[in-house]
């Protein structure tokens, strides 16, 4: 049922250059606090850049409240500013690196985010083993402190940070400073077709005043549901509660204290690494191969962990060593295939499908999904452990085999589409092209506005 994109796209002049690279590596360590912190604004005012500044300096707040905090009332605040500035991150950090990544390795350089949440995990699960330990009961601050070691860093960078071009040329009528920087991030002085398209795309977006009214529309009907869709699907994969509560899951099948919180750095080890392994693929086999193979590699072991808990566990009781291992390394193999696939592409996706005209507002209802679904599923889990028992593995094992399957009928491939030009990928899906028109009539709309 996937379309693929004709020949017919124009291919932008471009390569990477030294200072893109920097640039988005410092910006992807956005998602190292995202993976550490875990706790919406819109960007198109204030632009990426200023978005991931304000969005570091609530962090480095809010971490130094909850490590010095000597009441409720002070740890409070603090995690409240650590939502801010996670939502500051997570709606600038994906967008920025988007937009200034070259189309041709886009992905990858957008899989630098979810390789720092990744990192972020694993840097939290070994803060939290190495606390364990700590006598006094004070080694929890640390634990929180710790939060504003990346959001420094992020702070410190992010006014050396260049602006992109699409922000630019959306804030001002700079159009000369917007394609000079175009050529520098480009590494070429050849961009004549993406700086059009560019500014095309910016001439559509200024006839929006309200973009959350816009993206009601029935032609921005597939990016309001992937807005919704990728990230509740994200968060439904069950790798939230794996995260959250992964020690206390070992626990409960046997493992002791420091012996569980071990498990959980091994799982933090096979994330990030199987995530650095996606970053190198993404834009050689495609987005959809990655969502079906990632999806497929997390049913199974879900299914078998399952099967397994129910056979050799049941309602009390808990697993003798071996079978204790080989559900730490079923969840490795789950694990796994979040970091190839829904991990990164829950993050990348939403970020390159969205037009100028409803991206900030698109990305709002994406961050804002994703971090009501983690609220909700993280507040249910222990919960639904107590009372699903095994059958947990199989309620979220039902939920990525659907997820498998909205991939394959309902996502088109977006490997090697510039940015501008997405809108042609669901003029000419077989289910979306229904509510986007045919391409003439859609494009005229476009510019006309409403």
């Amino acid at each position: 049922m996937a379309v693929g994109v004709s020949s017919a796209v124009v291919q932008y002049n471009g390569k990477i250059t030294w200072f893109v690279l920097l640039s988005c590596v410092i910006a992807a360590t956005g998602g190292l606090i995202f993976g550490y912190v875990t706790a919406v604004t819109v960007t198109k005012a204030f632009g990426r850049k200023a978005s991931i500044f304000i969005g570091g300096a609530a962090l480095i707040a809010g971490s130094a409240l909850g490590g010095a905090a000597e009441n409720l009332y002070m740890l409070m605040f603090g995690r409240l500013l650590l939502g801010v500035g996670v939502g500051f991150t997570n709606q600038s950090v994906p967008l920025y690196l988007s937009e200034m990544a070259p189309p041709k390795y886009r992905g990858a350089f957008n899989f630098g985010f979810q390789l720092c949440v990744a990192a972020g995990g694993l840097l939290a699960f070994l803060v939290n083993y190495g606390i364990e330990k700590i006598q006094g009961g004070w080694g929890w601050r640390i634990s929180l402190a710790m939060a504003g070691v990346p959001a420094s860093f992020l702070t410190i960078c992010a006014p050396f940070l260049p602006e992109t071009p699409n922000s630019l040329i959306q804030q001002g009528n700079d159009h000369a400073k917007a394609k000079k920087m175009l050529q520098k991030i480009r590494g070429t002085d050849a961009v004549e077709a993406e700086f059009d398209d560019l500014i095309s795309a910016s001439n559509a977006s200024k006839t929006i005043k309200h973009p959350f009214n816009k993206i009601l529309q029935r032609e921005y009907r597939p990016q309001l549901v992937m807005s919704v869709a990728i990230p509740l699907f994200q968060q439904v994969t069950g790798i939230s509660v794996i995260c959250f509560y992964a020690p206390i899951l070992f626990r409960s099948i046997g493992s002791g204290v420091s012996a569980s919180l071990l498990s959980s750095v091994a799982l933090g080890v096979v994330g990030t690494g199987t995530t650095l392994l996606s970053l190198f693929i993404v834009d050689k086999v495609g987005r959809r191969a990655l969502f079906h193979i990632g999806g497929i590699q997390m049913l199974i072991p879900q299914m078998m962990i399952g099967v397994i808990m129910a056979a050799k566990l049941g309602d009390h009781g808990e697993l003798s060593k071996g079978y204790s291992i080989l559900v730490l390394i079923l969840i490795c193999i789950y694990v796994a295939g979040f970091g190839l696939s829904w991990g990164p592409l829950g993050w990348l996706v939403p970020s390159e499908i969205f037009p100028l005209e409803i991206r900030s507002a698109a990305q709002s209802i994406n961050v804002a999904v994703g971090f009501l679904c983690t609220f909700i599923v993280a507040q249910m889990f222990l919960t639904m452990l107590c009372r699903f028992k095994f059958t947990i593995f199989f309620f979220f094992g039902g939920w990525v085999a659907l997820m498998t399957g909205f991939v394959y009928a309902l996502l088109p491939e977006t490997k090697d589409v510039p940015i501008e030009k997405m809108d042609k990928i669901w003029r000419e899906h077989k289910f979306w092209k229904r509510f986007v028109g045919d391409g003439q009539e859609y494009e005229v709309n476009k510019i006309e506005g409403p």
